[in-house]
């Protein structure tokens, strides 16, 4: 008994070891409606390979009801992430990217350089003026500051729509002063799982190569990438 109760101690330990996205509601996570039976108990761990990029599998359920849109957002408004409970490793570096084609290809909307993740934490960003229309996976991926060179990403569905022709008008003025259209912004930065080709060291919040135009950098000690 004292084997299986010292088991299950270490097994709830390490499911509360990480943390990941709650809003919007990721793909199999408990806190999606749609999810059913579908619920990852695991999705606060890091992707154990390349074989679990993207998103742990959980687009397999696009196009079925747990994989229903969570949210809708129009063109150029401001929404934010909230992050659960957990342990935040001290923090790191984050982004929040778009894919539109089933998570074949993430285009980064936000660079977040420095205090990501923070438990029970809302991180604001602008759905880019430009951003296509239509459904949509929204990506949050992680770089832990310490422990383990790990990479965590949960990944939500959601609808992004049109804005108004006035708002359209003034949103066109904003991306011009952006300067960067959104097939122009570059792609998630993905590093520490075999295959990949980066690594990140132990102790810096990672600078990534290509953060795009809207990036928050509050870290005191950054770090570049190396390829491994």
């Amino acid at each position: 008994m004292q084997f299986t109760l010292t088991t299950i101690a270490a097994l709830a330990g390490s499911a509360a070891a990480h943390i990941h996205m709650i809003d919007p509601a990721p793909i199999t996570a408990k806190e999606n409606p749609n999810s059913g039976s579908a619920i990852d108990y695991d999705i606060n761990s890091p992707l154990s390979g390349m074989e679990a990029y993207p998103c742990k599998g959980a687009l397999q359920y696009l196009g079925q009801p747990e994989g229903a849109s969570v949210a809708t957002w129009a063109q150029g408004s401001a929404q934010s992430i909230t992050i659960g409970e957990g342990a935040t490793h001290d923090g790191g570096s984050c982004q929040l990217s778009l894919s539109y084609d089933q998570g074949a290809t993430f285009t980064v909307v936000k660079s977040i350089i420095g205090g990501c993740p923070v438990v029970n934490g809302q991180f604001p960003f602008t759905v880019p003026a430009d951003a296509p229309t239509g459904d949509a996976v929204f990506s949050w991926s992680w770089i832990n500051h310490t422990g383990n060179r790990e990479f965590y990403q949960n990944c939500a569905a959601v609808t992004i729509t049109g804005a108004s022709a006035r708002a359209r008008r003034q949103l066109g003025e904003v991306a011009a002063r952006q300067n960067v259209a959104f097939d122009q912004r570059p792609a998630i930065f993905v590093a520490q799982l075999e295959g990949s080709g980066w690594c990140v060291a132990e102790g810096v919040d990672v600078l990534y190569p290509e953060p795009g135009p809207d990036v928050d950098n509050t870290s005191t000690k950054t770090g570049a990438p190396t390829q491994c």
